[in-house]
């Protein structure tokens, strides 16, 4: 009973690590969060998210500024009081209120609109949902000031020079394609694509610069948002949040794009989605972990403590026959409990980095035949056929890191075989590798399970309640890996499992 309480105090020391591990993890999630923050506040583009619920979850502080939000709002964390301060601010607050409606009715609808201030300032503002996996988790607004590109809607008041000064000027790319062909570009074109006029304006195919731009209706006087790739002259791909207008007839269609560079935005986009990401599936691996150690250690503490208890009641009637078996329940119990400790404990120093890779001759019949010996000994039914090529096969490989690999593949064998039934076991040399094979005749691996065969803590569908920590697999795979070894699997439900494991052999001799 010692020894079980100095194990039970080794189990909390190892969750406790595990425990450390996994906020190791947060802590390095937290900062790829600040570094994410970093580069929002760092775009030109106000940004704003909402969940679906309308609570906001997080905004820049160029959101703030553009629209010159009061402190007192920022402490609310609810978006329609927020709406209510932004229609106050706009010109004509009704459609705001509609594109509102829209957006409130319709998950995965994107918007695009143009909005005009009281103080005379135009906003463009585009909103797209916010997908995590296949679900929409809420809503993310950007706006950027558009003023002077609206302004080019009063360009027929203006004279030549004026319309030339302001293209010429203004930080906006600007395409005119007729057809296929460019016929005009400015400067921040030039700029941003890497291209001279020159090579732009004298027969270059505009299908070369913009990669998905889909084509308006001729006589569309409606402006028309897209997210357009374009590939620089380097090959570099860039993205351009753009208004597209279409002029011109049928036969002579012209084509006008003002596009400014989101590609910081997209960048900080994605790398949010995958931080959520991350978040989520650190989160259920913790559950999970958690919810499978509960599940896996209570059934030998249950035999444990019932078989103590028998023990505590009767210890003075039961005879020798009557104790022993107890006694060997909690032995049983101690050791379930043991081995799934020692796989916790070794996957964390593999998930850590900690085991070392040091490789040394072995003879691998001789170590082969001391793990059957050591195996053939427990209460085990079933008995396992050793066959070698040779009597004396040597390679440099790390022992105490192919101990644990053969142990568990032994093990899983006998434990998803029936009673009775023969594990075969065979070592042999083939083009320059050393080869381990374990055949089993028992429950087989459904075909759905063995793409996450590999995955830790992944169990599979049919081994009902037999306990196991799901570790095992992922253990000989990362200790395979680190071998710059191969494993494969093949398998029939109701049949058994072939495992073979390919190890490069340095050394081999017969």
């Amino acid at each position: 009973m010692y020894k079980w309480i100095d194990e039970l105090k080794n189990t909390q020391k190892h969750l406790q690590q595990e425990n450390a591990e996994l906020k190791k993890k947060e802590t390095q999630l937290q900062k790829s969060l600040a570094l994410l923050r970093s580069t929002l506040e760092s775009t030109a583009h106000g940004i704003v998210a909402v969940s679906l619920q309308g609570d906001i979850l997080g905004f820049n502080q160029k959101f703030l500024d553009m629209w010159q939000i009061p402190n007192s709002l920022t402490l609310s964390r609810k978006y329609f009081q927020w709406q209510a301060f932004l229609e106050n601010e706009l010109k004509h607050p009704e459609a705001y209120s509609q594109v509102m409606q829209e957006v409130s009715s319709q998950a995965d609808f994107e918007s695009y609109d143009i909005l005009e201030l009281k103080d005379g300032r135009i906003f463009a503002q585009y909103s797209q949902p916010q997908w995590l996996e296949s679900k929409i988790i809420g809503r993310v607004w950007s706006i950027w000031d558009v003023t002077q590109s609206q302004r080019s809607k009063e360009l027929p008041q203006f004279n030549q020079a004026s319309l030339c000064t302001f293209t010429e000027t203004t930080n906006a790319s600007i395409f005119v394609i007729q057809g296929w062909e460019l016929s005009y570009i400015n400067p921040a074109a030039e700029v941003l694509t890497g291209y001279t006029k020159e090579e732009l304006l004298t027969g270059f195919d505009a299908r070369q610069l913009f990669k998905n731009k889909k084509r308006q209706q001729v006589n569309n006087k409606d402006l028309e948002y897209q997210e357009i790739k374009i590939l620089e002259k380097n090959g570099t791909e860039r993205w351009l949040v753009c208004a597209v207008a279409m002029l011109g007839n049928q036969e002579t269609p012209v084509e006008i794009i003002a596009g400014i560079d989101i590609t910081e935005y997209k960048q900080a986009e994605s790398d949010l989605s995958q931080s959520l990401a991350q978040i989520k599936q650190l989160s259920e691996l913790k559950a999970h972990f958690m919810s499978m150690v509960c599940h896996q250690f209570r059934t030998p503490l249950n035999v444990v403590s019932f078989s103590n208890s028998l023990l505590k009641r009767h210890i003075n009637e039961y005879k020798k026959e009557k104790t022993r078996p107890l006694l060997d329940h909690i032995q049983s119990g101690i050791e379930q409990l043991t081995k799934m400790l020692d796989d916790i404990l070794f996957f964390s120093k593999t998930e850590a980095a900690t085991v070392n890779y040091d490789a040394h001759p072995i003879n691998l019949v001789e170590f082969c035949n001391e793990l059957i010996t050591q195996m053939q000994t427990s209460d085990s039914q079933n008995r396992i056929n050793f066959v070698s090529q040779g009597s004396y096969l040597t390679a440099c490989i790390d022992q105490k890191l192919l101990k644990p690999m053969i142990l568990n593949l032994l093990d899983n064998a006998m434990k998803y075989s029936p009673m009775g039934s023969v594990i075969d076991f065979n070592l042999f040399c083939e083009c320059g590798k050393v080869v381990f094979q374990i055949i089993d005749r028992g429950v087989g691996i459904p075909v759905a399970d063995r793409q996450r065969l590999f995955e830790p803590f992944y169990r599979g569908s049919n081994i009902h309640n037999l306990p196991g920590t799901g570790l095992g697999l992922s253990i000989v795979k990362t200790l395979v890996d680190l071998h710059s070894g191969h494993i494969a699997v093949e398998s029939e439900v109701g049949v058994g499992t072939t495992f073979t494991i390919m190890l490069p052999a340095i050394k081999s001799k017969f």
